[in-house]
């Protein structure tokens, strides 16, 4: 592991319900000592969650399914978006490198999936263990779609063996996404919070493009701006009017 610490300590399961759930249960349990940058991962997830409550489907022996656990107590609880935003940024740099960029359109999709030529290849579901107002445990659920080759009509996704026709290793993409996962980790201790931002709007799907959303039953189309301070999607309507929503409050068409 090329790492100074993430990856440096894993828990493996042949199979498991929610490796986000298990580590939160590590997290939990007051005789086990968990280090930062621990990774849950397994080869087969059953129950995995995404956004919006959504199961995340996986084939077993085919995915990347982890959680890195971090420790980010130097973030205000204001600015926990950036965790998501660095999340999202460590998993476009493995689709970077993993495919060339100059064939393949890969963009960040708020709040955190990742779409290579419109399709999800990727997403984040992070969840907080908070005392005394203050980050103390993040869990960082990663789920990457490797060699699976069929997924549900009903679902927009691809995987890297679907649009390169290669096989890939998934352990080797899981050091893959540890050092970036760190890379950018450091960025965000080292305070250097507007590098991190320009470079997840740099990479963010359709922004300045208008885009059918569903908000309740209505259908409506708005520009996407970007991002609110709080990690707020910002979209602006015909009138030039501004307005934040949160994840819940919208749907995107597609």
């Amino acid at each position: 592991m090329e790492t100074l610490f993430v990856g440096r300590k894993t828990f493996f399961l042949s199979q498991v319900d929610s490796t986000n759930s298990y580590a939160i249960n590590l997290l939990k349990k007051v005789n086990v000592n968990i280090a930062e940058g621990s990774v849950v991962y397994a080869s087969q997830q059953t129950g995995g969650r995404g956004q919006r409550g959504n199961v995340w489907n996986t084939e077993g022996n085919s995915n990347l399914t982890a959680s890195i656990i971090l420790k980010p107590a130097f973030l205000e609880l204001k600015n926990q978006f950036f965790l998501y935003q660095i999340a999202a940024l460590a998993c476009y740099d493995v689709m970077a490198e993993l495919l060339n960029d100059s064939q393949f359109d890969i963009k960040i999709k708020w709040p955190n999936d990742i779409l290579v030529n419109g399709k999800k290849i990727a997403g984040v579901l992070i969840e907080n263990i908070i005392y005394n107002n203050q980050l103390a445990w993040s869990v960082i659920g990663v789920g990457i779609n490797v060699n699976q080759l069929q997924f549900d009509e009903t679902i927009n996704a691809t995987s890297l063996k679907l649009i390169s026709n290669k096989d890939y290793q998934v352990d080797s993409i899981l050091k893959l996404l540890c050092k970036n996962i760190e890379k950018y980790y450091f960025l965000l201790k080292n305070k250097k919070n507007d590098v991190i931002k320009n470079s997840y709007l740099n990479r963010f799907f359709n922004k300045d493009k208008w885009q059918e959303f569903k908000i309740g039953t209505e259908q409506v189309s708005l520009l996407i701006k970007g991002i609110s301070a709080t990690g707020l999607l910002l979209l602006e309507d015909k009138n030039e009017k501004q307005t934040e929503f949160d994840i819940k409050e919208i749907k995107w068409v597609i």
